[in-house]
């Protein structure tokens, strides 16, 4: 409902808003600032070996598909399935089960591969790569792209971690971060008119509510029909004044003192709203709930092992520069963003 429900701005704690992001028909949030609780304080965990990969000939049997097969082209640009495979491992658990679900990603993928190819062929025609900022740029990627991935392999937990146990207890930890609030399926007929609008605008607005609202009132009223001829709301009139499910918790104040104790298929007082009058209808309503370990259990083994790996990381740094002492040169480190002669000064 344009204007009419007030979409609060903050999140689930860390990922659980996604937990709530990925429901049938969720359309809003409820917020919540908290951060996961552990169950028990997280500790570090020591530093592993980064994993050895696969040997190419045991990769290559995987799948139906054989590794050095052509799944796209374009001209004379080539991707294999190799390659789309080696694309896919660097994306994120949930991006790689979209993939997997949705061929038409899969697709669109494979069709962004091909047109990297194609713009990097232009760009090496032109020797782009060798053009002294481009070096200095690719130089920079280099060395992240390997300090990241070292790091990765040294502080990322064991891939049975956590336990079954374990992610019970962060869920019971923070249970009340899983409550879906009560929500109500709506439909409206709104009367368009500013807030501020003239008293002969507004007087209009008040003569077509009241024809409306008759209307309404009449026996056997069809809701929907009056809805799209007369609701100046065009994108829900469209929808037979269809709002879809709203939180109770996204609802202005106004509007859920309106369908306090109102019965299915019950009809609100117009409400006065910043945009002009709603009539409410109620289609139907859906219970407060706590979403399920089973529901939420994939999440929170993501976040749970994204926390963990990042407290293995601090702790990792903190013992290397605890065995390497960094020494700056604070009054050298000053001058750094002064502008040297002739130049103008960094912004």
């Amino acid at each position: 409902m344009k204007k009419a429900v007030v979409l609060k701005s903050g999140l689930f704690a860390i990922m659980l808003a996604s937990a709530l992001t990925v429901c049938a028909q969720a359309q809003t949030r409820a917020p919540s600032a908290q951060p996961v609780r552990p169950a028990h304080p997280a500790q570090p965990a020591q530093p592993t070996p980064a994993a050895k990969p696969a040997p190419a000939e045991e990769r290559a049997g995987e799948g139906e598909v054989k590794s050095a097969e052509i799944v796209a082209r374009a001209g004379k640009n080539e991707i294999t399935a190799e390659e789309v495979r080696a694309a896919i491992a660097l994306m994120a658990p949930r991006q790689q089960t979209a993939l997997a679900q949705d061929p038409a990603l899969l697709s669109q993928t494979v069709r962004s591969l091909l047109a990297n190819r194609l713009v990097l062929k232009e760009a090496s025609a032109k020797k782009w790569e060798q053009q002294p900022a481009v070096a200095a740029q690719l130089a920079r990627a280099r060395e992240n792209l390997v300090v990241e991935s070292f790091l990765q392999s040294v502080t990322n937990p064991p891939d049975n971690y956590p336990s079954d146990a374990e992610v019970k207890a962060v869920y019971e930890a923070n249970v009340s971060a899983f409550v879906v609030p009560r929500r109500f399926q709506l439909a409206q007929v709104v009367v368009l008119v500013a807030k501020d609008a003239e008293k002969t605008a507004e007087d209009d607005a008040r003569k077509r509510l009241d024809e409306v609202s008759k209307k309404l009132k009449q026996a056997g009223a069809d809701f929907a029909a009056i809805a799209r001829a007369s609701s100046e709301d065009k994108a829900t009139a469209e929808r037979d004044g269809e709002m879809g499910w709203v939180a109770e918790s996204d609802l202005r104040p106004e509007i859920r003192t309106q369908l306090a104790g109102l019965s299915k298929a019950g009809l609100t007082d117009p409400v006065r709203l910043d945009d002009g009058w709603h009539i409410l209808k109620l289609l139907d309503t859906e219970a407060s709930r706590t979403r399920s370990l089973a529901e939420v259990r994939d999440l929170l083994v993501e976040r749970i092992r994204a926390e963990r790996a990042e407290a293995n990381r601090r702790a990792y740094l903190a013992e290397l520069l605890k065995q390497n002492p960094a020494v700056v040169n604070e009054i050298a480190l000053s001058r750094v963003l002064e502008p040297k002669a002739g130049t103008a000064p960094v912004r």
